[in-house]
């Protein structure tokens, strides 16, 4: 089944329980789809939603950062309810070791030598890692691996 079908069943179970946080959560999930589509004109494929659901889950972080700042518990908390159910989309992620190895394969294969050459090496890594690791692990362990 694809993504995008799971998170329409998904959406219809929560309608059935009456799961009132979850089905809001589906329903922003799947409007963010349907504006990409709309306006790239594009049927969106598993590897497009995941990078809608990593986008989402980086501004509920954001948010939570604020809300936390702002003493405002109660919306920190609804936001991290959102990240819990939006990550459930998300495929199994990498763990840092295996990002680090993937990474310096990369930078062996490439032929970077220093910082210089950490566009090179991103392109290659953005192409084979996304989706599949936290982008942000990914960038630190670039940095490391082209510091040396």
């Amino acid at each position: 089944m694809s993504l995008k079908a799971q998170i329409t069943e998904d959406m219809k179970t929560a309608m059935r329980a009456k799961d009132q946080e979850r089905l809001g959560t589906i329903r922003l999930l799947q409007a963010a789809m349907k504006q990409k589509e709309v306006d790239e004109r594009v049927e969106l494929d598993d590897a497009m939603i995941i990078a809608i659901v990593d986008k989402m889950i980086k501004q509920r972080k954001d948010s939570i950062a604020a809300f936390e700042t702002a003493n405002r518990q109660d919306l920190a908390d609804k936001e991290k309810a959102e990240i819990e159910v939006i990550k459930a989309y998300l495929p199994q992620r990498m763990s840092a070791e295996e990002v680090t190895a993937a990474v310096q394969a990369i930078v062996a294969e490439v032929g970077a030598a220093g910082p210089g050459d950490m566009g090179k090496v991103m392109g290659v890594v953005k192409t084979r890692l996304a989706g599949k690791a936290d982008m942000g692990l990914v960038s630190a362990a670039v940095k490391a691996a082209l510091s040396h």
